[in-house]
């Protein structure tokens, strides 16, 4: 694969651009390993690679000479790795006759840190009022959230990218954010998804939305979320879906401002695909003992967002 001035109508390319965790296009030079596969030639190539090479740049153009219109041809899998980063990369990554697609990477420090001055208190109070809810005063519910931040930042990572995300779902009311009344501060606040007091309107409009096709509803939910009562899955992404999961047992509800509210589990899968999902998250994190990353929430989502403009991915916090 090489650039070109212009595509033919049946040819296609992709542009590819690394970027770093503050979503600000990576100063070269970095010495870059790009590969690109898809299922035809790892089977059909003696290298199994369509293109891997190791260029001082953060942006690579490649010509895709002719568009097949099946997913075996046109699917590529493309990974990015340097020295002292974690790799990274997307798929599938689908070309198309006659267009250029722009697939923006973020590339991470394998020692990551974060930057929380954009999450600062001051703003996520007025951002996410439920925060302070529950508390005695502002200062109580300040240092409640400072001390998450201080004392478990992965935990603050995945609530702000799942608030973030949530933020992005349109609901006959509004975005799921607004409907939550109070979160739960305790140990289930963790770095794959905390647990809050919710309108119960949620769970209807949320099942209007899977009616019109913008969830999948989950078969069993308390086989992966024990006690659940219902549960759905966004299907917008390839990656990293937002997961609503409601609990609806007695014991699961609390009024909270005149509203019988009821418990509501929000989390995000890395793999949209049940077979990915088992073989890739759930059964490792059983076997580890470990939890979904939310350093890996970031970076997929994000990626998964900017591919062809779909939507931006923003949480208020970078990574350095």
């Amino acid at each position: 694969m090489s650039s070109a001035p212009a595509l033919s109508p049946t040819a296609s390319s992709i542009l590819v651009r690394i970027f770093n965790g503050a979503r600000r296009i990576m100063d070269p030079p970095l010495n870059i390993l790009f590969s690109v596969t898809n299922n035809f030639t790892v089977f059909n190539s003696p290298s199994g690679f369509i293109f891997r090479n190791s260029r001082q740049t953060s942006t690579l153009p490649l010509d895709i000479p002719q568009v097949f219109d099946t997913p075996e041809k046109d699917d590529y899998t493309i990974t990015a790795f340097a020295s002292g980063f974690h790799q990274t990369g997307y798929r599938p990554v689908r070309a198309k006759a006659g267009k250029t697609i722009n697939l923006d990477l973020m590339m991470l420090p394998e020692n990551p840190k974060f930057n929380f001055s954009m999450a600062a208190w001051e703003f996520m109070k007025l951002r996410l009022p439920f925060l302070a809810s529950g508390a005695a005063d502002d200062a109580a519910a300040r240092a409640r959230y400072e001390n998450l931040m201080a004392t478990k930042p992965l935990s603050l990572l995945s609530l702000l990218n799942l608030t973030t995300a949530m933020a992005q779902i349109p609901l006959r009311n509004g975005n799921p954010n607004q409907y939550i009344k109070q979160i739960i501060w305790d140990d289930t606040l963790a770095q794959d998804r905390f647990f809050c007091f919710c309108d119960p309107q949620l769970k209807i409009d949320v099942k209007a939305a899977a009616d019109e096709g913008q969830f999948d509803e989950e078969p069993n939910p308390g086989a992966f979320h024990p006690g659940a009562t219902a549960s759905w899955k966004q299907n917008q992404f390839d990656v990293t879906n937002v997961q609503l999961t409601f609990h609806e047992n007695p014991a699961d509800q609390k009024v909270i401002d005149g509203v019988n509210c009821i418990k509501l589990e929000p989390d995000i899968d890395l793999f949209k695909d049940v077979i990915e999902h088992g073989l890739g998250e759930v059964i490792p994190n059983a076997l580890t003992g470990g939890k979904t990353d939310p350093v890996a929430v970031c970076s997929m989502r994000w990626i998964a967002g900017q591919l062809d403009g779909k939507q931006e991915f923003e949480p208020p916090y970078t990574i350095e």
